[in-house]
């Protein structure tokens, strides 16, 4: 199979670059699979997690926070507004952050708190991007 070059840069720093099989992200439109060959292409990313397919079918998975994700014939690069490896993931963080996200949404308030509806979603997230690399 022929590979494409992919680039994971937040704005700390470059997270992975390398070749790869295939790039799976999640685009504000729905999931994308990604090969070499592919038509170019600019979308915008939800929250959650890439998995790249490396040679021999080794798999690596990432969380985004959200970003843009660029395809070129030959080169895919992700800019990431965070990004990190998976296995990184804090997942007490991660639970703490959902409770406190629900607790400031379920205040009886008559303006909606969107800043908590965000991490609400970042968090669950990156607990579902613990849960996939834990099914392998």
């Amino acid at each position: 199979m022929m590979r494409i070059h992919c680039d994971i840069v937040s704005a700390e720093a470059e997270i992975f670059s390398g070749f790869v099989e295939m790039v799976i992200a999640r685009g504000k439109l729905g999931a994308l699979g990604i090969t070499h060959g592919h038509t170019p292409l600019i979308t915008s990313l939800k929250p959650g997690s890439i998995t790249l397919t490396k040679k021999g079918g080794e798999k690596e998975v990432f969380y985004v926070s959200g970003g843009f994700l660029e395809v070129q014939p030959h080169m895919v690069k992700v800019l990431a507004d965070t990004a990190q490896r998976a296995g990184d993931i804090d997942e007490v963080f991660a639970k703490e952050a959902i409770k406190a996200a629900k607790k400031a949404l379920n205040k009886n308030s008559s303006d909606f708190d969107y800043s908590a509806a965000l991490r609400l979603t970042e968090a669950a997230a990156q607990l579902h991007t613990l849960q996939q690399i834990r099914q392998k």
